[in-house]
């Protein structure tokens, strides 16, 4: 058994239709959110209570607007109290971009592929499709690839199959609106593997495509889910700066009346434990890895070795080649440049291993 799940907001006559068409098809149960919708909603509702019940389903509702991501896990709760032998669940909107025979393709899917995340994935490189859609989807692809290391062809689509464990773990994390949805395909890197199916691409002219994503304050949510990882790698790195020059210091003074070679031997000890409290907050806090230590922690070493080499022989040839450019200015470019490289290598293949989305 695989209920589908359908979160609405203020939903016009395309959910009835949608209801309708499933219950045609013999696809149940279906689980219908109202998300608050308000008083001159109660009649497409009480229809929509009606068809969702027929299918062996149910009306939820919430008093007030608490956004998608809330309404996913209020259902989320729901099936698993209620249908406890469910294998997984169907999440799909309900503004009529999900189409009964997509829905299928994702059933199927999941009941073939069980312990996968399911994700139906649409074609944005078609005619009709508003460039905001196409725009808003490539760039939030790319950062999300960068971010998690996993590559999504379609961030946004709110057609998903989901197994029940991972249903039941997204209860537990944050996300109440459109953002949760980015949060779902965070939490999978690494746990879930991802299969895309390829869906049907249904966008209404302008004027009639409702949508209560709004392009402002839930797209900067998203980034800001995408951006606390990067965040807490450069808090890490940050951190081990510091505790380098501090220990530097405290070496230093202590050091001072044993050994001529008090500088280097300070600067190798402080090096060495900033760069192990480097390795424990990326392997714990920042990529969060369930790679072996001994593998993570030589890969790490290796990483290091390189990239402090490369850092070495950039800025040399920086200094003799740019030479209009303040040596201080060559490193702060070089090294830059390295941060963001190193933090796409650790990502991808020291703390996780790589992840690829499979296509079907």
């Amino acid at each position: 058994m695989i209920p589908i799940i359908i979160p609405a907001y203020e939903p016009d006559q395309r959910l009835i239709s949608l209801l309708e068409d499933l219950n045609e098809n013999n696809i149940h149960p279906i689980i219908v959110v109202n998300d608050g919708s308000g008083g001159q909603y109660h009649e497409l509702f009480e229809q929509a209570k009606i068809l969702a019940e027929q299918s062996g389903g149910s009306l939820l509702v919430h008093e007030v607007n608490r956004g998608k991501g809330r309404a996913l896990k209020t259902a989320f709760d729901y099936v698993r109290s209620t249908y406890p032998d469910a294998i997984g669940v169907v999440t799909a909107d309900s503004d009529g971009q999900h189409t009964v025979a997509c829905m299928k393709k994702i059933l199927t899917a999941l009941t073939e592929n069980p312990k996968e995340l399911i994700l139906g994935v649409r074609d944005f490189s078609g005619e009709g499709i508003p460039w905001k859609s196409r725009f808003g989807n490539t760039l939030t692809e790319k950062v999300f690839a960068y971010v998690a290391g996993v590559h999504v062809s379609d961030t946004q689509t709110g057609l998903r199959g989901i197994p029940l464990s991972f249903m039941e773990q997204l209860l537990h994390v944050k996300g109440e609106r459109f953002e949760f949805e980015m949060q779902m395909l965070l939490e999978s890197a690494g746990k879930y593997p991802i299969r895309e199916v390829k869906i049907q691409t249904i966008y209404d002219s302008e004027e009639n495509h409702q949508t209560h994503f709004n392009p402002v304050t839930d797209s900067i949510k998203i980034y800001r889910i995408l951006g606390k990882k990067f965040i807490k790698y450069i808090f890490a790195s940050g951190s081990s700066s510091v505790i380098d020059v501090a220990l530097f210091t405290l070496f230093c003074h202590f050091l001072r009346d044993i050994t001529v070679s008090y500088a280097a031997v300070a600067t190798v000890l402080a090096r060495i434990i900033s760069a192990v409290y480097n390795y424990c907050m990326n392997y714990k806090v920042v990529f969060k890895s369930g790679e072996r230590v001994s593998s993570s922690g030589l890969k790490y070493g290796l990483l290091a070795i390189i990239q402090m080499s490369m850092s070495a022989l950039f800025v040399t040839l920086g200094i003799r080649y740019l030479r209009f450019m303040p040596e201080v200015l060559v490193k702060i470019v070089v090294d830059t440049v390295l941060f963001f490289v190193s933090y796409h290598i650790q990502q991808r293949y020291v703390f996780q291993k790589t992840q690829k989305t499979k296509m079907q």
